[in-house]
């Protein structure tokens, strides 16, 4: 008699397509992560009443007062 337990290949599935997903975002996070912290930064500016002064290189904007 042959008994399988296919709960645990299930499971390591799972966690395998969650890594493979979990590196996936992790790089477009730090591809555009200056992009996506130039917009946070243009979003609070707008906020505070500021004016959005653009940096050298992505992600170095900063808010002036006007």
């Amino acid at each position: 008699m042959k008994l399988m337990n296919n709960r645990g290949q299930a499971l390591v599935e799972y966690l395998l397509i969650i890594a493979v997903i979990s590196v996936i975002v992790i790089s477009i996070v730090k591809m555009f992560g200056g992009y996506l912290q130039d917009a946070m930064t243009k979003a609070s500016c707008a906020i505070v009443d500021k004016v959005y002064v653009e940096g050298e290189n992505p992600g170095e904007g900063t808010c002036e007062s006007k």
